[in-house]
C-alpha cells in the first residue's frame, strides 16, 4: 500500500491531469458514485459529521485481515461531498492511528489544490470530516 505522501501525490497528480477546477470537480463527482452506500441504520446521530452544510456521516471499523488499521466508509446526501469522502477514504483508510495522526489537515487540503476549488462553507466540511477522521484514530490509539 502507497504512503499517505504517496497516495496525496497520486490524487494531486490526477487533478494536474485535469485542465480546469471545472472538470477536477466533475471527477471527484464522480469518484462519489463508486461509494459503496451505507445501510439506513448507520445513518444516524452518532455517525453524522457536523459542520458540515450537507449531511455527512462517516463510520469506522477494523477488520480481522487489517488488524491495527482502521477502514472508513461513509456516504452524503451531496454528490460533491461524495465524491470528498471517497478522495479522504483513498488517503486514510485502511491506515494505523499513528499513520492518520501525522497528517495535517491543511496540507491535504493544499497539496490537492482545493482551496481555488471550493467555496469557504465546503472547505469548512472538509475539514470537519478529516477532523472526524483524526479524532477517530486519537480513540483507537
Amino acid at each position: 500500500m502507497a504512503s499517505i505522501e504517496q497516495t496525496i501525490a497520486e490524487i494531486a497528480g490526477e487533478f494536474a491531469l485535469l485542465p480546469d477546477w471545472e472538470e477536477r470537480i466533475s471527477h471527484v463527482i464522480e469518484l462519489g458514485r463508486d461509494l459503496a452506500p451505507l445501510s439506513a441504520s448507520e445513518h444516524n446521530d452518532a455517525t453524522r459529521v457536523r459542520g458540515c452544510a450537507s449531511q455527512v456521516w462517516l463510520v469506522s471499523d477494523t477488520h480481522a485481515n487489517t488488524p491495527g488499521r482502521l477502514h472508513f466508509r461513509g456516504d452524503s446526501d451531496a454528490h460533491l461531498v461524495r465524491g470528498e469522502i471517497a478522495l479522504l477514504l483513498r488517503i486514510f483508510s485502511d491506515r494505523t492511528p499513528a499513520e492518520i495522526l501525522s497528517v495535517e489537515p491543511r496540507v491535504v487540503f493544499e497539496r490537492l489544490g482545493l482551496k481555488e476549488a471550493l467555496t469557504a462553507q465546503r472547505s469548512n466540511g472538509l475539514f470537519s470530516m478529516m477532523s472526524r477522521i483524526q479524532q477517530t484514530a486519537r480513540m483507537a490509539s
